[in-house]
Protein backbone atom coordinates (compact mmCIF):
# COMPACT_ATOMS: atom_id res chain seq x y z
CA UNK A 1 0.00 0.00 0.00
CA UNK A 2 1.32 3.54 -0.51
CA UNK A 3 0.01 5.42 1.91
CA UNK A 4 -2.42 4.55 5.19
CA UNK A 5 -4.62 6.56 7.53
CA UNK A 6 -3.15 6.58 10.88
CA UNK A 7 -7.03 8.38 11.72
CA UNK A 8 -8.93 6.36 14.76
CA UNK A 9 -5.57 3.93 15.20
CA UNK A 10 -6.28 1.85 11.89
CA UNK A 11 -2.82 1.82 11.52
CA UNK A 12 -2.45 -0.74 14.79
CA UNK A 13 -5.74 -2.64 13.31
CA UNK A 14 -3.56 -3.30 9.88
CA UNK A 15 -0.85 -4.06 11.62
CA UNK A 16 -2.58 -7.08 13.94
CA UNK A 17 -3.66 -8.52 10.96
CA UNK A 18 -0.73 -8.33 9.16
CA UNK A 19 -1.79 -6.19 6.32
CA UNK A 20 1.70 -4.34 5.88
CA UNK A 21 2.58 -0.96 3.91
CA UNK A 22 3.19 -2.57 0.26
CA UNK A 23 1.21 -3.63 -2.54
CA UNK A 24 -0.53 -6.55 -1.84
CA UNK A 25 -1.70 -8.94 -3.91
CA UNK A 26 -3.97 -11.60 -4.68
CA UNK A 27 -3.63 -15.34 -4.80
CA UNK A 28 -3.21 -17.67 -1.72
CA UNK A 29 -0.44 -17.26 -0.08
CA UNK A 30 -0.86 -14.33 2.71
CA UNK A 31 1.81 -12.03 1.01
CA UNK A 32 1.66 -13.53 -2.52
CA UNK A 33 2.27 -10.70 -5.03
CA UNK A 34 -0.33 -9.85 -8.54
CA UNK A 35 0.79 -8.43 -11.60
CA UNK A 36 -2.98 -6.69 -12.62
CA UNK A 37 -3.07 -2.89 -12.20
CA UNK A 38 -3.94 -1.45 -8.37
CA UNK A 39 -7.04 -0.49 -7.09
CA UNK A 40 -7.40 2.24 -3.98
CA UNK A 41 -9.38 1.56 -1.23
CA UNK A 42 -10.47 5.22 0.45
CA UNK A 43 -12.82 5.04 3.80
CA UNK A 44 -15.93 6.15 3.29
CA UNK A 45 -15.09 7.61 6.82
CA UNK A 46 -12.73 10.45 6.10
CA UNK A 47 -12.14 10.76 2.74
CA UNK A 48 -8.62 9.29 3.54
CA UNK A 49 -7.03 6.76 1.17
CA UNK A 50 -5.92 4.02 3.07
CA UNK A 51 -4.10 1.68 0.39
CA UNK A 52 -3.69 0.30 -2.97
CA UNK A 53 -4.02 -3.27 -3.81
CA UNK A 54 -2.82 -4.94 -7.07
CA UNK A 55 -5.48 -6.75 -8.77
CA UNK A 56 -5.58 -10.52 -9.81
CA UNK A 57 -4.11 -10.77 -13.77
CA UNK A 58 -5.08 -13.86 -15.80
CA UNK A 59 -2.06 -15.07 -15.28
CA UNK A 60 -2.30 -14.73 -11.33
CA UNK A 61 -5.74 -16.72 -11.89
CA UNK A 62 -4.05 -19.73 -13.26
CA UNK A 63 -1.80 -19.99 -10.63
CA UNK A 64 -4.82 -19.85 -7.51
CA UNK A 65 -6.58 -22.45 -10.08
CA UNK A 66 -3.64 -24.41 -9.75
CA UNK A 67 -2.71 -23.87 -6.42
CA UNK A 68 -7.04 -24.92 -5.39
CA UNK A 69 -7.48 -27.74 -7.68
CA UNK A 70 -4.15 -29.63 -6.19
CA UNK A 71 -5.23 -28.99 -2.47
CA UNK A 72 -8.42 -30.44 -3.47
CA UNK A 73 -8.08 -33.94 -3.16
CA UNK A 74 -5.67 -33.58 -0.30
CA UNK A 75 -8.79 -31.41 1.59
CA UNK A 76 -11.15 -33.05 0.56
CA UNK A 77 -9.67 -36.75 2.28
CA UNK A 78 -9.47 -35.42 5.66
CA UNK A 79 -12.27 -36.71 7.79
CA UNK A 80 -14.82 -33.90 8.44
CA UNK A 81 -14.26 -33.98 11.90
CA UNK A 82 -10.67 -33.01 11.24
CA UNK A 83 -11.53 -30.32 8.70
CA UNK A 84 -13.97 -29.30 11.48
CA UNK A 85 -10.82 -29.21 13.85
CA UNK A 86 -9.26 -26.44 11.25
CA UNK A 87 -12.48 -24.48 11.08
CA UNK A 88 -12.34 -24.60 14.58
CA UNK A 89 -9.25 -23.27 15.14
CA UNK A 90 -10.00 -19.95 12.40
CA UNK A 91 -12.81 -19.47 15.15
CA UNK A 92 -10.32 -19.38 17.59
CA UNK A 93 -8.28 -16.45 16.32
CA UNK A 94 -11.11 -14.55 14.78
CA UNK A 95 -12.29 -14.39 18.61
CA UNK A 96 -8.64 -12.93 19.24
CA UNK A 97 -8.52 -10.49 16.62
CA UNK A 98 -11.84 -9.60 16.87
CA UNK A 99 -10.85 -6.10 17.80
CA UNK A 100 -8.93 -5.05 15.17
CA UNK A 101 -10.65 -7.19 12.05
CA UNK A 102 -13.84 -5.40 13.28
CA UNK A 103 -12.60 -1.61 13.62
CA UNK A 104 -11.13 -2.07 9.76
CA UNK A 105 -14.37 -3.89 8.79
CA UNK A 106 -16.04 -0.42 10.36
CA UNK A 107 -13.16 2.34 8.52
CA UNK A 108 -13.10 0.48 5.19
CA UNK A 109 -17.35 -0.34 4.85
CA UNK A 110 -18.31 2.75 6.90
CA UNK A 111 -20.70 0.48 8.88
CA UNK A 112 -20.53 1.39 13.03
CA UNK A 113 -18.38 0.22 14.89
CA UNK A 114 -20.87 -2.38 16.68
CA UNK A 115 -21.78 -3.61 13.68
CA UNK A 116 -18.02 -4.03 12.19
CA UNK A 117 -17.75 -6.08 15.75
CA UNK A 118 -21.16 -7.69 14.72
CA UNK A 119 -20.13 -8.61 11.82
CA UNK A 120 -16.63 -10.72 13.25
CA UNK A 121 -19.50 -11.99 15.69
CA UNK A 122 -21.24 -13.68 12.55
CA UNK A 123 -18.08 -15.13 11.75
CA UNK A 124 -17.20 -16.78 14.79
CA UNK A 125 -20.94 -17.90 15.01
CA UNK A 126 -20.62 -19.69 11.80
CA UNK A 127 -17.44 -21.53 12.36
CA UNK A 128 -19.19 -22.71 15.99
CA UNK A 129 -21.91 -24.09 13.82
CA UNK A 130 -19.57 -25.38 10.92
CA UNK A 131 -17.70 -27.39 13.67
CA UNK A 132 -20.42 -29.03 14.69
CA UNK A 133 -22.10 -29.73 11.53
CA UNK A 134 -18.04 -31.27 10.00
CA UNK A 135 -20.05 -34.23 12.28
CA UNK A 136 -23.32 -34.59 11.22
CA UNK A 137 -23.11 -34.55 6.87
CA UNK A 138 -25.52 -37.41 7.02
CA UNK A 139 -26.92 -39.05 4.35
CA UNK A 140 -30.16 -41.72 4.81
CA UNK A 141 -30.41 -45.04 4.12
CA UNK A 142 -33.56 -45.80 1.31
CA UNK A 143 -35.96 -48.99 1.49
CA UNK A 144 -34.85 -50.51 -1.57
CA UNK A 145 -38.54 -52.84 -3.51
CA UNK A 146 -35.93 -55.53 -4.42
CA UNK A 147 -34.86 -58.71 -1.66
CA UNK A 148 -31.73 -58.58 -0.54
CA UNK A 149 -30.90 -54.92 -1.53
CA UNK A 150 -30.29 -50.97 0.14
CA UNK A 151 -30.11 -47.66 -1.14
CA UNK A 152 -28.14 -45.28 0.29
CA UNK A 153 -27.92 -41.61 -0.40
CA UNK A 154 -24.00 -39.47 0.31
CA UNK A 155 -22.82 -36.15 -0.06
CA UNK A 156 -19.51 -35.92 -1.43
CA UNK A 157 -17.54 -32.48 -1.72
CA UNK A 158 -17.85 -30.82 -4.78
CA UNK A 159 -14.84 -29.19 -5.50
CA UNK A 160 -13.48 -25.57 -6.17
CA UNK A 161 -15.97 -22.77 -4.68
CA UNK A 162 -16.15 -19.86 -6.29
CA UNK A 163 -17.30 -16.97 -3.86
CA UNK A 164 -18.29 -13.20 -4.75
CA UNK A 165 -18.98 -10.85 -1.99
CA UNK A 166 -20.37 -7.42 -1.71
CA UNK A 167 -19.06 -4.64 0.71
CA UNK A 168 -21.77 -3.78 3.11
CA UNK A 169 -20.86 -7.37 4.42
CA UNK A 170 -17.40 -7.67 3.68
CA UNK A 171 -16.26 -10.21 5.90
CA UNK A 172 -19.27 -12.16 7.19
CA UNK A 173 -20.85 -13.39 3.41
CA UNK A 174 -17.72 -15.10 2.81
CA UNK A 175 -17.10 -16.48 6.23
CA UNK A 176 -21.08 -18.11 5.79
CA UNK A 177 -19.77 -19.64 2.48
CA UNK A 178 -16.26 -20.84 3.51
CA UNK A 179 -16.98 -21.97 6.92
CA UNK A 180 -19.68 -24.70 5.63
CA UNK A 181 -17.55 -25.07 2.33
CA UNK A 182 -14.53 -26.11 4.30
CA UNK A 183 -16.31 -28.24 6.33
CA UNK A 184 -18.04 -30.16 3.47
CA UNK A 185 -14.50 -31.06 2.00
CA UNK A 186 -14.22 -28.02 -0.83
CA UNK A 187 -12.09 -25.32 -1.36
CA UNK A 188 -12.61 -22.13 -2.02
CA UNK A 189 -11.64 -18.97 -4.29
CA UNK A 190 -12.96 -15.21 -2.95
CA UNK A 191 -13.67 -12.32 -4.90
CA UNK A 192 -14.37 -9.78 -2.04
CA UNK A 193 -15.84 -6.71 -2.87
CA UNK A 194 -13.30 -4.17 -4.94
CA UNK A 195 -14.71 -1.45 -2.57
CA UNK A 196 -13.30 -2.98 0.70
CA UNK A 197 -10.25 -4.71 -0.51
CA UNK A 198 -8.22 -4.68 2.54
CA UNK A 199 -10.91 -6.77 4.31
CA UNK A 200 -10.72 -9.85 2.18
CA UNK A 201 -6.51 -9.88 2.39
CA UNK A 202 -6.91 -9.62 6.33
CA UNK A 203 -8.93 -12.49 6.39
CA UNK A 204 -6.92 -14.67 3.94
CA UNK A 205 -4.10 -13.57 6.14
CA UNK A 206 -5.88 -15.05 9.05
CA UNK A 207 -7.00 -18.53 7.70
CA UNK A 208 -2.96 -18.55 5.69
CA UNK A 209 -1.41 -18.73 8.81
CA UNK A 210 -4.05 -21.55 10.23
CA UNK A 211 -3.33 -23.26 7.33
CA UNK A 212 0.45 -23.14 7.53
CA UNK A 213 0.35 -24.35 11.33
CA UNK A 214 -1.19 -27.16 10.16
CA UNK A 215 0.92 -28.18 7.41
CA UNK A 216 -1.42 -27.94 5.02
CA UNK A 217 -2.02 -26.65 1.49
CA UNK A 218 -2.25 -22.99 0.68
CA UNK A 219 -4.89 -23.43 -1.90
CA UNK A 220 -7.59 -24.23 0.46
CA UNK A 221 -8.49 -20.83 0.53
CA UNK A 222 -7.36 -18.19 -2.21
CA UNK A 223 -8.09 -14.90 -2.80
CA UNK A 224 -8.79 -12.80 -6.58
CA UNK A 225 -9.19 -9.26 -6.21
CA UNK A 226 -10.34 -6.43 -8.45
CA UNK A 227 -13.67 -5.64 -10.28
CA UNK A 228 -16.07 -7.36 -12.27
CA UNK A 229 -13.85 -8.54 -15.30
CA UNK A 230 -11.44 -10.87 -12.38
CA UNK A 231 -14.85 -12.23 -10.99
CA UNK A 232 -15.45 -13.11 -14.65
CA UNK A 233 -12.75 -15.17 -14.63
CA UNK A 234 -14.59 -17.79 -12.01
CA UNK A 235 -18.22 -17.51 -13.83
CA UNK A 236 -16.98 -18.91 -16.89
CA UNK A 237 -13.85 -21.56 -15.46
CA UNK A 238 -15.63 -25.05 -16.08
CA UNK A 239 -13.12 -25.93 -12.79
CA UNK A 240 -15.39 -24.12 -10.42
CA UNK A 241 -18.83 -26.14 -10.18
CA UNK A 242 -20.26 -23.74 -7.58
CA UNK A 243 -20.48 -19.72 -7.63
CA UNK A 244 -21.98 -18.14 -4.75
CA UNK A 245 -22.37 -14.47 -5.24
CA UNK A 246 -23.84 -11.52 -3.48
CA UNK A 247 -24.77 -8.53 -4.91
CA UNK A 248 -27.55 -6.82 -7.04
CA UNK A 249 -30.24 -8.43 -9.15
CA UNK A 250 -28.51 -7.49 -12.08
CA UNK A 251 -24.82 -8.62 -11.32
CA UNK A 252 -27.07 -12.11 -10.37
CA UNK A 253 -28.88 -12.34 -13.48
CA UNK A 254 -25.54 -12.31 -15.42
CA UNK A 255 -23.50 -14.96 -13.16
CA UNK A 256 -26.43 -17.02 -12.74
CA UNK A 257 -26.65 -16.85 -16.45
CA UNK A 258 -22.79 -17.37 -17.21
CA UNK A 259 -22.65 -20.35 -14.51
CA UNK A 260 -25.98 -22.44 -15.75
CA UNK A 261 -24.35 -22.05 -19.42
CA UNK A 262 -21.47 -24.20 -18.58
CA UNK A 263 -24.12 -26.37 -16.16
CA UNK A 264 -22.63 -25.01 -12.84
CA UNK A 265 -24.35 -24.27 -9.56
CA UNK A 266 -25.09 -20.72 -8.65
CA UNK A 267 -25.76 -19.89 -5.03
CA UNK A 268 -27.71 -16.38 -5.57
CA UNK A 269 -27.96 -13.94 -2.61
CA UNK A 270 -29.03 -10.88 -4.64
CA UNK A 271 -31.60 -7.38 -3.78
CA UNK A 272 -34.54 -7.30 -1.30
CA UNK A 273 -37.27 -4.73 -1.15
CA UNK A 274 -38.12 -5.63 2.50
CA UNK A 275 -41.53 -4.48 4.05
CA UNK A 276 -42.70 -3.96 7.81
CA UNK A 277 -46.17 -4.47 8.18
CA UNK A 278 -47.95 -2.63 11.23
CA UNK A 279 -51.49 -3.95 12.04
CA UNK A 280 -53.77 -1.85 14.50
CA UNK A 281 -52.35 -4.15 17.61
CA UNK A 282 -48.97 -3.68 17.32
CA UNK A 283 -46.90 -2.21 20.27
CA UNK A 284 -44.83 0.77 19.45
CA UNK A 285 -41.99 0.15 21.49
CA UNK A 286 -41.41 -2.58 19.30
CA UNK A 287 -42.14 -0.93 16.01
CA UNK A 288 -40.20 2.08 16.12
CA UNK A 289 -36.61 0.43 17.13
CA UNK A 290 -37.46 -2.81 14.94
CA UNK A 291 -38.14 -0.32 11.77
CA UNK A 292 -35.74 2.55 12.97
CA UNK A 293 -32.99 0.02 13.09
CA UNK A 294 -33.83 -1.79 9.96
CA UNK A 295 -34.57 1.29 7.87
CA UNK A 296 -30.79 3.18 9.13
CA UNK A 297 -28.87 0.62 9.96
CA UNK A 298 -25.41 0.29 7.72
CA UNK A 299 -27.27 3.60 7.11
CA UNK A 300 -29.34 1.67 4.79
CA UNK A 301 -27.18 -1.17 2.79
CA UNK A 302 -28.03 -4.23 4.28
CA UNK A 303 -30.25 -6.72 1.70
CA UNK A 304 -32.40 -7.03 4.53
CA UNK A 305 -32.85 -3.09 5.34
CA UNK A 306 -36.09 -2.00 5.50
CA UNK A 307 -37.23 -0.20 2.86
CA UNK A 308 -41.61 -0.01 2.98
CA UNK A 309 -43.78 0.54 6.09
CA UNK A 310 -47.37 -1.02 5.57
CA UNK A 311 -49.16 0.62 7.91
CA UNK A 312 -53.08 0.26 9.05
CA UNK A 313 -54.82 3.66 8.60
CA UNK A 314 -56.10 3.12 11.63
CA UNK A 315 -53.03 3.52 13.69
CA UNK A 316 -51.06 5.26 10.31
CA UNK A 317 -50.69 9.00 11.96
CA UNK A 318 -49.87 7.37 15.41
CA UNK A 319 -47.21 4.94 13.66
CA UNK A 320 -46.04 7.62 10.99
CA UNK A 321 -45.42 10.47 14.04
CA UNK A 322 -43.60 8.04 16.18
CA UNK A 323 -41.32 7.41 13.75
CA UNK A 324 -40.76 10.59 12.45
CA UNK A 325 -40.06 11.95 15.97
CA UNK A 326 -37.58 9.01 16.45
CA UNK A 327 -35.46 10.06 13.34
CA UNK A 328 -35.00 13.40 14.86
CA UNK A 329 -32.46 11.76 18.01
CA UNK A 330 -30.55 9.84 15.44
CA UNK A 331 -26.72 10.79 14.92
CA UNK A 332 -24.96 10.86 12.18
CA UNK A 333 -20.66 10.74 12.31
CA UNK A 334 -17.54 8.96 12.49
CA UNK A 335 -18.85 5.07 12.67
CA UNK A 336 -16.17 4.17 14.70
CA UNK A 337 -17.45 7.07 17.51
CA UNK A 338 -20.02 4.16 19.26
CA UNK A 339 -22.13 7.41 19.84
CA UNK A 340 -23.08 7.92 16.50
CA UNK A 341 -25.97 5.58 14.86
CA UNK A 342 -25.23 6.23 11.38
CA UNK A 343 -21.93 6.10 9.68
CA UNK A 344 -21.80 7.11 5.90
CA UNK A 345 -22.56 5.35 2.38
CA UNK A 346 -20.11 3.91 0.94
CA UNK A 347 -19.35 6.11 -2.16
CA UNK A 348 -19.94 9.42 -3.63
CA UNK A 349 -21.80 7.11 -6.47
CA UNK A 350 -24.49 5.49 -4.10
CA UNK A 351 -24.59 9.24 -2.99
CA UNK A 352 -26.13 10.55 -6.36
CA UNK A 353 -28.57 7.01 -6.37
CA UNK A 354 -29.65 8.21 -2.47
CA UNK A 355 -30.08 11.61 -4.50
CA UNK A 356 -31.91 10.55 -7.55
CA UNK A 357 -34.30 8.58 -6.17
CA UNK A 358 -35.13 10.99 -3.68
CA UNK A 359 -35.97 13.54 -6.46
CA UNK A 360 -37.85 10.69 -8.29
CA UNK A 361 -40.35 9.32 -5.48
CA UNK A 362 -41.13 13.30 -5.33
CA UNK A 363 -41.27 13.59 -9.06
CA UNK A 364 -44.05 10.38 -8.86
CA UNK A 365 -46.39 12.29 -6.13
CA UNK A 366 -44.29 11.16 -2.93
CA UNK A 367 -44.73 13.81 0.21
CA UNK A 368 -41.25 14.05 2.23
CA UNK A 369 -41.80 13.75 5.83
CA UNK A 370 -38.19 13.50 6.52
CA UNK A 371 -35.73 15.57 4.10
CA UNK A 372 -32.74 13.75 3.19
CA UNK A 373 -29.81 15.42 1.51
CA UNK A 374 -26.28 15.28 1.70
CA UNK A 375 -24.10 16.70 5.23
CA UNK A 376 -21.58 19.14 4.96
CA UNK A 377 -18.41 20.83 7.37
CA UNK A 378 -16.22 19.00 10.00
CA UNK A 379 -16.43 15.14 10.43
CA UNK A 380 -18.73 14.74 7.03
CA UNK A 381 -15.35 15.81 4.47
CA UNK A 382 -15.47 12.54 2.72
CA UNK A 383 -19.17 13.67 1.12
CA UNK A 384 -20.88 10.45 1.84
CA UNK A 385 -22.66 11.13 4.94
CA UNK A 386 -26.44 11.82 4.20
CA UNK A 387 -29.17 11.86 6.24
CA UNK A 388 -31.88 9.55 6.44
CA UNK A 389 -35.02 10.26 4.68
CA UNK A 390 -39.28 9.14 4.82
CA UNK A 391 -41.18 9.92 2.16
CA UNK A 392 -44.74 8.86 2.25
CA UNK A 393 -45.67 6.97 -1.23
CA UNK A 394 -47.50 4.04 -3.01
CA UNK A 395 -46.70 0.43 -3.90
CA UNK A 396 -46.74 1.16 -7.10
CA UNK A 397 -44.49 3.95 -7.61
CA UNK A 398 -41.70 3.03 -10.16
CA UNK A 399 -38.98 3.87 -7.85
CA UNK A 400 -40.48 1.93 -4.39
CA UNK A 401 -40.40 -1.34 -6.71
CA UNK A 402 -36.98 -0.86 -6.80
CA UNK A 403 -34.00 -1.47 -4.33
CA UNK A 404 -32.23 1.84 -3.60
CA UNK A 405 -29.08 0.70 -1.47
CA UNK A 406 -29.41 4.04 1.21
CA UNK A 407 -31.06 4.97 3.76
CA UNK A 408 -34.45 5.73 2.39
CA UNK A 409 -38.08 4.88 4.30
CA UNK A 410 -41.33 4.93 2.14
CA UNK A 411 -44.42 4.96 4.56
CA UNK A 412 -47.82 3.79 3.26
CA UNK A 413 -51.42 2.79 4.29
CA UNK A 414 -53.34 -0.35 4.21
CA UNK A 415 -57.25 -0.88 4.90
CA UNK A 416 -59.11 -3.80 5.75
CA UNK A 417 -57.71 -7.32 6.66
CA UNK A 418 -54.40 -8.00 6.91
CA UNK A 419 -54.15 -9.81 3.41
CA UNK A 420 -54.60 -6.26 1.74
CA UNK A 421 -51.44 -5.80 3.63
CA UNK A 422 -49.59 -9.00 2.61
CA UNK A 423 -50.19 -8.35 -0.69
CA UNK A 424 -48.96 -4.94 -0.96
CA UNK A 425 -45.52 -6.72 0.89
CA UNK A 426 -45.70 -9.33 -1.87
CA UNK A 427 -46.40 -6.77 -4.59
CA UNK A 428 -42.43 -6.05 -5.52
CA UNK A 429 -40.23 -8.21 -7.80
CA UNK A 430 -37.86 -9.17 -5.03
CA UNK A 431 -38.59 -11.72 -2.02
CA UNK A 432 -35.59 -11.80 0.68
CA UNK A 433 -36.86 -10.43 4.29
CA UNK A 434 -40.05 -9.33 5.73
CA UNK A 435 -41.97 -8.96 8.72
CA UNK A 436 -45.34 -8.31 10.69
CA UNK A 437 -46.06 -6.38 13.75
CA UNK A 438 -49.05 -7.75 15.51
CA UNK A 439 -50.13 -9.28 19.15
CA UNK A 440 -53.05 -10.83 16.76
CA UNK A 441 -52.14 -14.61 17.07
CA UNK A 442 -54.68 -15.02 13.42
CA UNK A 443 -52.49 -12.22 11.41
CA UNK A 444 -49.50 -13.29 12.58
CA UNK A 445 -50.21 -17.20 11.12
CA UNK A 446 -51.70 -15.83 8.05
CA UNK A 447 -48.42 -13.92 7.37
CA UNK A 448 -46.71 -17.13 7.70
CA UNK A 449 -48.76 -19.19 5.88
CA UNK A 450 -48.91 -20.66 2.17
CA UNK A 451 -50.78 -17.24 1.61
CA UNK A 452 -48.83 -15.12 3.15
CA UNK A 453 -45.39 -13.56 2.76
CA UNK A 454 -43.28 -14.89 -0.63
CA UNK A 455 -40.22 -13.96 0.93
CA UNK A 456 -37.53 -16.52 2.20
CA UNK A 457 -37.55 -14.88 5.62
CA UNK A 458 -40.78 -13.62 7.62
CA UNK A 459 -40.68 -12.25 11.12
CA UNK A 460 -43.28 -11.65 12.98
CA UNK A 461 -42.40 -8.62 16.00
CA UNK A 462 -38.95 -8.33 14.73
CA UNK A 463 -37.67 -6.21 12.07
CA UNK A 464 -36.36 -7.31 8.35
CA UNK A 465 -32.39 -7.04 9.33
CA UNK A 466 -30.76 -9.21 11.76
CA UNK A 467 -30.80 -12.42 10.79
CA UNK A 468 -28.85 -15.65 12.94
CA UNK A 469 -26.83 -18.03 12.06
CA UNK A 470 -28.82 -20.99 12.56
CA UNK A 471 -31.14 -20.47 9.75
CA UNK A 472 -30.75 -21.02 6.44
CA UNK A 473 -30.62 -17.31 5.14
CA UNK A 474 -31.79 -16.62 1.24
CA UNK A 475 -34.90 -15.24 -0.42
CA UNK A 476 -37.13 -15.85 -3.50
CA UNK A 477 -37.69 -14.32 -6.81
CA UNK A 478 -35.32 -11.86 -7.90
CA UNK A 479 -33.43 -12.18 -4.94
CA UNK A 480 -32.57 -15.41 -6.11
CA UNK A 481 -33.50 -18.28 -4.37
CA UNK A 482 -30.08 -19.41 -2.46
CA UNK A 483 -29.94 -20.16 0.97
CA UNK A 484 -26.67 -19.19 3.10
CA UNK A 485 -25.37 -20.00 7.10
CA UNK A 486 -27.39 -22.09 8.64
CA UNK A 487 -29.66 -24.94 8.45
CA UNK A 488 -29.43 -27.85 5.45
CA UNK A 489 -27.74 -24.79 3.38
CA UNK A 490 -24.64 -26.78 3.56
CA UNK A 491 -26.11 -29.51 0.89
CA UNK A 492 -25.42 -26.68 -1.69
CA UNK A 493 -21.54 -27.11 -1.28
CA UNK A 494 -21.96 -30.97 -1.72
CA UNK A 495 -22.89 -33.78 -4.95
CA UNK A 496 -25.60 -36.21 -3.74
CA UNK A 497 -25.10 -39.14 -4.96
CA UNK A 498 -27.56 -42.32 -4.63
CA UNK A 499 -26.00 -46.38 -3.97
CA UNK A 500 -27.86 -49.11 -4.33
CA UNK A 501 -25.86 -52.30 -2.97
CA UNK A 502 -26.80 -56.02 -3.90
CA UNK A 503 -25.98 -58.29 -1.21
CA UNK A 504 -28.24 -61.41 -2.34
CA UNK A 505 -27.12 -64.08 -4.92
CA UNK A 506 -29.36 -63.02 -7.35
CA UNK A 507 -30.18 -60.18 -9.89
CA UNK A 508 -33.76 -58.96 -9.74
CA UNK A 509 -34.14 -55.56 -11.56
CA UNK A 510 -36.18 -52.84 -10.42
CA UNK A 511 -40.13 -52.76 -10.99
CA UNK A 512 -40.38 -56.11 -11.33
CA UNK A 513 -38.74 -56.24 -15.14
CA UNK A 514 -37.78 -60.12 -16.29
CA UNK A 515 -34.39 -60.35 -17.92
CA UNK A 516 -33.56 -64.01 -18.59
CA UNK A 517 -30.88 -64.95 -20.94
Amino acid sequence: MNTISTDFKIQEALDALGVKAINLGTSTGANSFANGPSIDSFSPVDGQKIGSVVCTSQEDYEAVMTAATAAFPVWRTMPAPQRGEIVRQFGNKLRDLKEPLGKLVSYEMGKSLQEGYGEVQEMIDICDFAVGLSRQLNGQTIPSERPGHVMREQWHPIGVVGIISAFNFPVAVWAWNTALAWICGDVCVWKGSEKAPLCSIACQNIIAEILKENNLPEGISSIINGDYTVGEMMTTDTRVPLVSATGSTRMGRIVGATVAQRFGKSLLELGGNNAIIITPTADLKVVVPGAIFGAVGTCGQRCTSTRRLIIHESVYDKVRDAIVGAYGQLTIGNPLDENNHIGPLIDHDSVNTYLAAIETAKAEGGTVLVDGGVLEGEGYESGCYVKPAIIEAENHFEIVQHETFAPILYLMKYSGGVENAIQKQNGVAQGLSSAIMTNELKEAEKFLSYAGSDCGIANVNIGTSGAEIGGAFGGEKETGGGRESGSDAWKVYMRRQTNTINYSDELPLAQGIKFDL
